[in-house]
């Protein structure tokens, strides 16, 4: 009966640390969705990852005295490049925007990409690098769930990438064809069922209007480990807008490959007032293979553990 008992544990465990992302590579999707945050770790080498969604916004701003009916999708695709560490990946976000100026009744409409960008993330530093320092207690629920002073030390993860604005775009009619954008990830693990995710990030580098922002972003999972919540606070200051944004959601692994999630937000002020809401999925296509560490070099039981 104890054997049985410890190897469910032991099941959970990992499934835990697959579903929260604070491995490296994992049998199990690791997603960025449904927040916008990005989490400090790569989805592997070879492992090809696509992340889509489609959303509504209504958009109201009372000085300017217009409202705006937007729907849109998201995409990122990821890929393991060369090693564990590095990432490779495509944002973009495409949308159609009913702008309606309420003191004229004129109607606008604006149909471009929001978001086109390209970029490299690199893992620097990673506190969960050592298995042995870091695999769970099988016979102590407690000691695996208290907190910890060295849960705080976060994996670090640096971003740099380039937006593209292409044609004649109604969003960013000033901007030149490509900016750039540098962000700092972290991602800390809380205890067995928290994660905390930061991201901070200045992006349009090149433009009359350079944006600094900021995510904070604490994902949960639930007792049944398929399930999980997420609360996101970002922050946004540019001449051309700036913001404080919540978004909250949820996320459920239908398999392995496949995870599904839906999601709601909404501004602190009126200029613009925002909401939004937006579902998604995730899959991955998972090309990776173990690295074999030679028998003269490696601990008993290395191979097929070290990712």
């Amino acid at each position: 009966m104890k054997s049985k008992t410890v190897s469910n544990f032991t099941a959970l465990c990992i499934l835990l640390s697959a579903f929260l992302g604070y491995g490296q590579y994992t049998d199990v999707i690791n997603s960025n969705r449904p927040g916008l945050s990005v989490s400090a770790y790569a989805v592997g080498k070879n492992v090809i990852q696509a992340e889509l969604g489609a959303f509504y916004e209504q958009t109201d701003h009372s000085l300017l005295n217009t409202e705006s009916d937007i729907w849109g999708t998201d995409i990122s695709l990821r890929y393991g490049l060369f090693f564990e560490t590095l990432e490779l990946n495509y944002e973009g976000t495409f949308q159609s925007q009913d702008l309606l100026f309420t003191n004229f009744d004129f109607e606008q409409k604006r149909t471009d990409f929001s978001r086109n960008r390209l970029g490299l993330k690199f893992l620097i530093f990673d506190p969960f690098k050592n298995p042995e320092a870091n695999k769970p207690n099988l016979y102590s629920w407690k000691a695996n769930n208290k907190f910890s002073l060295k849960n705080l030390i976060p994996a670090i993860s640096i971003y740099g990438g380039a937006n593209f604005v292409l044609g004649d775009n109604p969003f960013y009619a000033e901007d030149p064809t490509t900016s750039y954008r540098v962000m700092l990830a972290t991602q800390s693990k809380l205890s067995s069922k928290f994660v905390l995710i930061t991201n901070t990030a200045y992006d349009r580098i090149g433009t009359d209007f350079p944006e600094l922002s900021y995510l904070i972003s604490l994902s949960h999972a639930f007792r049944n480990p398929k399930w999980s919540f997420f609360a996101e606070h970002q922050g946004i200051q540019s001449d051309r807008y700036s913001d404080v944004l919540l978004r909250g959601g949820i996320a459920h692994l239908l398999s392995k490959k496949l995870q599904v999630d839906f999601n709601l937000g909404a501004s602190f002020k009126n200029t613009p007032s925002r909401i939004f809401v937006g579902f998604g999925g995730s899959y991955r296509i998972d090309l990776h293979t173990d690295k074999l560490i030679p028998i003269e070099n490696q601990k008993a039981g290395q191979n097929n553990r070290n990712r």
